[in-house]
């Protein structure tokens, strides 16, 4: 009797040996008969979604239509907080999987319609039109009323019938288009100041002094429609006994960088740097000169040569 090996591998049996040399996931499904949701694999094996958006999406594909997915409700269903809902949001806008459009009511109120597809870029199937619901059975006629007065009612689902969707809270600030810019309003610039007289020569001189700014400058070089154009103002300044000089020196002071426009900016300071009026020269009221007086020789003032108000003759009744 030949002796037993106890140290001897035992040998593994042919029916395991197939399970023994798989690896990775096994899978053991039962079919489902009611409460499950068809779910396509370009979305639970998608390259481009994480693992998130693939669970939202799933998560969306299962609820029944008018039920509430804003980012708020959904952050309080799932421990996920708002900031990665409403990124899973976007990417599955970005995929096709959602489209969200803003929608005003007749009181005035916008509202977010949600779309969900199960299958990105087809076309969807159209609804079946609903079936009606089987009658019911006659109730029994009280006691007291005939049987030709009975009424038998047959309800068929109308329109009204069906609850309306519960409507969605307004989008995250995160999620909302950015709003359009308002138009900026252009800003019309004054106008130049004009002389209250005309005079040649001033008008001339005007001329020659915007023609000569570009010998201080050469950036205030000014077209000769602009120099016509600009003379009238400069011309104001004159007509207030501004010296050249100065207006020179308020035209040609302090330039920016770079000066795009010589015409635009002069006609700006024309216009914003004006001087005021000068006031009118006070009058001044000098006294009398000095007279002799023809009878005491004693000086006093009076407008003409004469007597004295001692020596003057006492005019009766005179006050």
């Amino acid at each position: 009797m030949a002796p037993q090996h106890l140290s001897a591998r035992s040998r593994a049996s042919s029916g395991d040996r197939r399970a023994a040399a798989r690896s990775g996931v096994v899978h053991a499904n039962s079919r489902h008969t009611s409460r499950y949701t068809v779910v396509g694999n370009h979305l639970s094996q998608h390259r481009e979604l994480t693992l998130v958006a693939i669970g939202l999406a799933v998560h969306i594909q299962s609820l029944p239509a008018g039920a509430r997915i804003g980012i708020k409700f959904l952050a309080a269903r799932f421990p996920e907080s708002e900031a990665r809902i409403a990124s899973a949001l976007r990417e599955l806008e970005v995929c096709g999987y959602l489209k969200r459009s803003r929608e005003r009511l007749a009181n005035g109120r916008i509202v977010t319609r949600t779309v969900s597809c199960n299958q990105p870029g087809a076309r969807p199937a159209a609804a079946a039109p609903p079936r009606p619901r089987r009658p019911k059975a006659p109730r029994p006629a009280p006691v007291g009323v005939p049987a030709e007065q009975e009424v038998t009612a047959y309800h068929w689902p109308e329109l009204a019938d069906v609850p309306p969707p519960e409507q969605e809270p307004a989008p995250e600030p995160d999620a909302d288009p950015a709003p359009a810019p308002a138009p900026v309003p252009r800003r019309v610039p004054p106008p130049l100041p004009q002389p209250l007289a005309q005079d040649p020569v001033r008008d001339q001189a005007a001329r020659d002094l915007l023609a000569g700014l570009r010998r201080d400058d050469p950036r205030l070089t000014l077209a000769e429609r602009d120099v016509h154009r600009l003379a009238p103002g400069v011309a104001a300044w004159l007509e207030r006994s501004t010296a050249p000089e100065a207006v020179r020196q308020a035209l040609r002071g302090n330039l920016p960088e770079p000066l795009t426009s010589p015409a635009g900016l002069v006609a700006h300071r024309l216009s914003a740097l004006m001087p005021g009026p000068l006031p009118a020269e006070p009058v001044v009221v000098r006294p009398d000169p000095f007279q002799d007086c023809e009878g005491c020789d004693r000086p006093f003032r009076a407008p003409e040569p004469g007597r004295c108000r001692d020596c003057r003759p006492v005019v009766p009744g005179a006050a």
